[in-house]
C-alpha cells in the first residue's frame, strides 16, 4: 500500500504545516492531500508545499465542485502540475449542502452531473484543444459571439483525477471515469456491498477493472498501550462520530449517516440524526458503539492496528490515508512515523487469498 496524509492549511500555525509535510515526507510518506472543508482553500498552500517538497505527491483532497468552474478547476489543476514537476493529483468532490448553500451560496443541485461534467470539461482543457462542451450544467463557449477558446499554458504532465464519493450513484461515476478514488466511513467487513460493488459497476460499463483505479482510504491512527487507554480513547471519539451522523450534511440528507447505514448501522445512525437535529448532542454521542469507532478507524495496540492495515490491504485499498493523533507536529510525525512502519511490515506479509 501507499500512504498518505491530509492536512488544512488552517489547522494552525502555517509554519507547523509546512514542518509536518516536509518531515512526513522523510518519513517516507508518498502523498500530501490539502483539504477544503470551510475553511482555507487548497490550491494556494499546495503550490507552496509544491516548493518546499521534492517526491512526495500534492494533491487537493478536495476542490469542491459548485465553489469553481470546471475551467477554474482545469487551470488551477494544470498550474500545479506543471509547477510541480508532475507531482499534483486533483482530487474533487461535491461537498454537501451546508457549505455549498450555507458558505458559498450556490445551490447544492445535481452533483452527480456537475461531477460528470467537470472532469470532462478538466480532461478536455488539459489536451490542449480549443474547448467545446454542451452539457446540462456546462455549455462552452455560451451560445452568441463567442468561440470555443483554449488555455493559452499546456499540460506538460497527466493529471490523475480522483473523486471523493460516498453514494451509490456517485461511485459508480467513479469507477467510470476517475483514476483514483477518495473514500472515508470505511469498514472493509462491509465495503463490498457498500462500495465496491457501485466502483466495480462503473468500472465495467467502461471496461475497467479494480488494478485501473487507486483505492484510497484515510482513518484516524493512534495508539494505546493498554485496553484501559484504548477504552479512553475510543469514549473521546465518539462525540466526533456523533458530529458526522448528525451534524454533516442537511436536515434532509446525510452522506455519512448513509454510508454507516449501508454498512449495518443503520438503526443506531438514525437514531444519532435525530437526537442530534433535537439538539441533543450529549445523547447522540451517547449512542455510538466502541465497535463504530474501532471498524473506522486505525486505532489501538501496534499489534491491533497492524492487524487492521492487513485487512485493509486485503479488503482492497491501495492507498492507506493517515489522520496520525498528537497535540504537538512531533507527536503527529512519530504517530504517523510508527504507521508507516507498520505498514512496510504489512507489505512484507502475504495477501490473504
Amino acid at each position: 500500500m501507499r500512504t498518505a496524509t491530509t492536512i488544512e492549511a488552517s489547522s494552525g500555525p502555517w509554519g507547523e504545516v509546512v514542518d509536518y509535510v516536509t518531515e512526513a515526507e522523510k518519513l517516507g510518506l508518498d502523498i500530501c492531500w490539502v483539504a477544503e472543508a470551510w475553511g482555507s482553500e487548497a490550491p494556494s498552500p499546495l503550490g507552496y508545499l509544491a516548493a518546499r517538497t521534492e517526491r512526495m505527491l500534492l494533491g487537493s483532497g478536495v476542490i469542491q465542485l459548485a465553489t469553481r468552474t470546471p475551467m477554474a478547476i482545469a487551470r488551477a489543476a494544470i498550474t500545479l502540475a506543471n509547477i510541480s514537476d508532475g507531482r499534483f493529483l486533483l482530487g474533487l468532490g461535491p461537498s454537501g449542502p451546508q457549505v455549498i448553500e450555507g458558505l458559498h451560496g450556490v445551490p447544492f443541485e445535481r452533483p452527480l452531473t456537475r461531477m460528470r461534467e467537470t472532469v470532462e470539461i478538466v480532461r478536455q482543457a488539459a489536451t490542449g484543444e480549443k474547448v467545446s462542451y454542451d452539457g446540462r450544467e456546462f455549455t462552452l463557449p455560451l451560445p452568441g459571439d463567442s468561440k470555443p477558446m483554449r488555455l493559452s499554458m499546456r499540460a506538460e504532465h497527466d493529471v490523475p483525477i480522483y473523486l471523493a464519493t460516498l453514494s451509490p450513484k456517485t461511485l459508480r461515476l467513479t469507477g467510470e471515469l476517475a483514476d483514483g478514488w477518495l473514500g472515508t466511513s470505511f469498514v472493509p467487513e462491509g465495503a463490498r456491498e457498500a462500495y465496491f460493488d457501485h466502483l466495480d459497476a462503473g468500472l465495467a460499463a467502461s471496461g475497467r477493472t479494480r488494478a485501473d483505479l487507486d483505492v484510497c482510504q484515510g482513518a484516524e491512527v493512534a495508539f494505546v498501550d493498554d485496553e484501559s487507554q484504548l477504552r479512553e480513547m475510543v469514549a473521546e471519539r465518539k462525540k466526533g462520530l456523533a458530529f458526522s451522523l448528525g451534524g454533516m450534511g442537511s436536515a434532509e440528507r446525510n452522506f455519512y449517516n448513509d454510508a454507516y447505514s449501508r454498512q449495518g448501522w443503520g438503526e443506531v445512525a438514525q437514531r444519532v440524526w435525530t437526537r442530534w437535529q433535537a439538539g441533543d448532542r450529549a445523547g447522540a454521542a451517547e449512542l455510538i458503539t466502541d465497535d463504530m469507532v474501532l471498524a473506522t478507524t486505525l486505532i489501538g495496540t501496534e499489534d491491533m492496528v497492524r492487524e487492521r492495515l492487513r485487512v485493509w490491504r486485503d479488503a482492497g485499498v491501495d492507498t492507506v490515508r493517515f489522520y496520525p493523533a498528537g497535540e504537538t507536529v512531533r507527536q503527529r510525525l512519530d504517530t504517523l512515523g510508527r504507521a508507516l512502519d507498520l505498514v512496510r511490515s504489512v507489505e512484507e506479509q502475504p495477501a490473504a487469498l
